[in-house]
This record gives structure tokens, sequence and C-alpha cells, in this order.
């Protein structure tokens, strides 16, 4: 299964999953494209501009196997967390009593990915 992002702005959306979380353009895909995929090792996202009135905001769930030191890389890389200040899981990784360890990051278009590793 590939998510499919919605974005109001494909070149800042590209160079946020490439310049920050590790993402690659997939071969042949450009940032001025309607819709491109980003890959990740074996993970991989969709990203579609978004026209008209259409709102965004979905998530994906994204298992991990070092969650404190992929957020620290993401963090020495520029990822800024303030915007999203009175959610604690935006800020840092956390213990859920559902048994996994999570930090989530919420895009500029306001699509959430949740990083999980099991505890």
């Amino acid at each position: 299964m590939i998510p499919l992002f919605r974005c109001t702005d494909m070149k800042r959306s590209v160079a946020f999953y490439t310049g920050i979380l590790d993402f690659e353009l997939f071969p042949g895909d450009s940032s001025e494209d309607v819709v491109v995929i980003l890959t990740n090792e074996d993970a991989a996202l969709m990203l579609t501009c978004l026209e008209g009135d259409q709102k965004a905001g979905i998530a994906a769930n994204i298992l991990v196997e070092d969650i404190d030191a992929l957020f620290g890389k993401y963090i020495a890389r520029g990822l800024n967390t303030s915007s999203k200040k009175e959610s604690p899981v935006h800020q840092r990784p956390l213990d859920q009593t559902w048994g996994r360890r999570e930090f989530y990051i919420t895009d500029p278009d306001g699509n959430t990915l949740r990083f999980i590793q099991p505890l």
C-alpha cells in the first residue's frame, strides 16, 4: 500500500520530504509534476497537488527500528516542532500505553507521518 498525500505546493513538499525525511524522488518524477512518488528504502508515498478548495491532511504509519536516532537526525536537519507544541508526540518520541514508542511529524500541508517502534 502506498499512501497518497495531498499538498498545496509540490516544490515545498518535495523539498520537505527529500531534504529532511530521507525520501528520494522516483526516477523520472519531478517537483514540477502534479503527482510524484517518493521512496525511502522499502517505504513509498505519493504526493498530489491540490486543486481548488480541497482540504489536505491524511495520516500514515511508518514502522522503524531506531526511533530515537531517527528523530534526532530529523531535528538536526531542521525539523521544526514548534507548530505542534500542544502535542507531546510531535515534540519527541514517547512510549505509548499500547506498547509502541512513537513520534509524529505533520508536513506543511497537514499530512501526518506517525513513526512507530514496537517496545
